[in-house]
């Protein structure tokens, strides 16, 4: 294998994060997915808690409207003490420099944070997208959350959010298949989802996409 680093996407509720823990075990490399908020969280001097709630996403408008005038007094003239506000552009732009440096290091799977455009140009990478049926997603996110939460809505929210932070940043849609080498449908079998990750990384003739477990003509298959 002349893999140096793997990264992740997935569909929220997956089996992504899951998938990508296993096959970082199997190779026995380090795993960038909280770990990473954990760098990010180290760099900003935040705790993890802070870091979260910016990832992945991106300010809403009228913050990145009004991030000129921060560090100034209501008058908008006046000289005031300068002003760090901690924000999803500047939580982007760390999780992008420590997704670069596992790049250099090598022996990394990188979970999500646009990892697959971050490293797109860059040799020995693999990537891969994650994806599974509405109802099994529904199915894995529902412990997660209170009872009576809306999972179809929180489901269709956090697909927006991950599309909507990798075309922000980098320009691309999260969903265009000529993004990875692999796209594979979890289908509520992350350790078989995992081998074939692992047995296409390893695989004669690498960098030839794959599709595996195509998906029913009425489920929604990343296009």
């Amino acid at each position: 294998m002349n893999y140096r680093v793997l990264t992740i996407s997935r569909e929220y509720g997956s089996g992504g994060s899951e998938i990508a823990a296993i096959v970082a075990g199997s190779l026995g490399w380090r795993l960038l997915d909280d770990a990473l908020l954990v760098e990010v969280g180290r760099a900003a001097n935040l705790p993890i808690s802070d870091v979260r709630t910016f990832d992945e996403t991106i300010d809403p408008w009228i913050c990145r409207l009004t991030r000129p005038l921060w560090g100034t007094s209501p008058d908008g003239f006046s000289p005031i003490a300068p002003v760090h506000l901690f924000d999803a552009d500047e939580e982007a732009a760390l999780a992008d420099r420590i997704i670069r440096n596992a790049w250099d290091l090598g022996g990394c799977v990188v979970v999500g944070r646009g990892a697959q455009c971050v490293l797109r140009h860059e040799p020995n990478v693999f990537h891969v997208f994650v994806y599974a049926s509405w109802e099994q997603r529904i199915e894995r996110v529902r412990s997660r959350h209170a009872s009576g939460t809306d999972l179809d809505e929180l489901l269709r929210n956090m697909d927006e959010r991950r599309l909507h932070y990798v075309r922000r940043h980098y320009g691309e849609n999260r969903l265009n298949p000529h993004l990875y080498d692999l796209m594979v449908n979890c289908n509520n079998q992350p350790q078989v989802a995992a081998q074939v990750i692992l047995t296409a990384m390893d695989a004669d003739g690498c960098g030839t996409a794959l599709s595996y477990g195509s998906p029913r003509n009425d489920e929604a298959a990343p296009q």
